[in-house]
């Protein structure tokens, strides 16, 4: 089976031995990859909090809160299909943008033209090095996948992880029922 390259708008799923506190069964959406290194968000990972808990101008709108990753845990990015009906939006890959103009968002949930199947809110993003996320792959801690739109955006926290790795063969769906921790097994 030919592996995925990482690229904008592609799936990092963490292999099932990956126990690192952030990413540990981790779906990430790669929103940059570049030369000068790679940033996505952890779409599987829930908080606590409310947008609306956390952000106090904001209209009322029932969108829950990811962990985008340990980097900036101080600030909020969003994803969306919007499009151009947010200004400054950068395209990730067809019917998926990211960021642009925080107003325009907020205009768009007080005129209800925007669901909360529509957009995603993280606090801090995920973020590697130039040559650090090619370092972890060859070292086997992530599995390329391409994943849609409806996946990333409407996926269910507790199962995407599994459901995407047994979307994607035999080979993957036995990592997908490797169990969480194996001396308990």
């Amino acid at each position: 089976m030919r592996k995925l390259k990482p690229r904008q708008g592609r799936l990092l799923l963490s292999e099932p031995f990956l126990t690192d506190l952030h990413f540990k069964r981790s779906v990430i959406l790669l929103t940059e990859h570049t030369k000068e290194g790679s940033l996505g968000f952890i779409l599987n990972k829930p908080i606590s909090l409310t947008l609306n808990d956390a952000v106090d101008d904001f209209p009322t709108f029932d969108a829950p809160l990811y962990l985008g990753g340990p980097v900036r845990n101080d600030s909020l990015f969003f994803i969306h299909t919007a499009g151009a009906k947010i200004p400054g939006s950068m395209k990730i890959r067809d019917g998926l943008f990211w960021g642009g103009d925080f107003e325009a968002l907020k205009t768009l949930v007080i005129t209800n033209k925007i669901s909360e199947s529509q957009v995603r809110f993280f606090v801090g993003y995920s973020g590697w090095a130039p040559d650090q996320l090619e370092y972890e792959l060859n070292h086997q801690s992530w599995v390329v996948a391409k994943g849609e739109v409806p996946d990333i955006m409407e996926g269910e926290s507790e199962t995407l992880w599994k459901s995407l790795l047994q979307h994607m063969g035999t080979e993957y769906a036995i990592l997908s029922n490797f169990p969480e921790n194996p001396s308990l097994n």
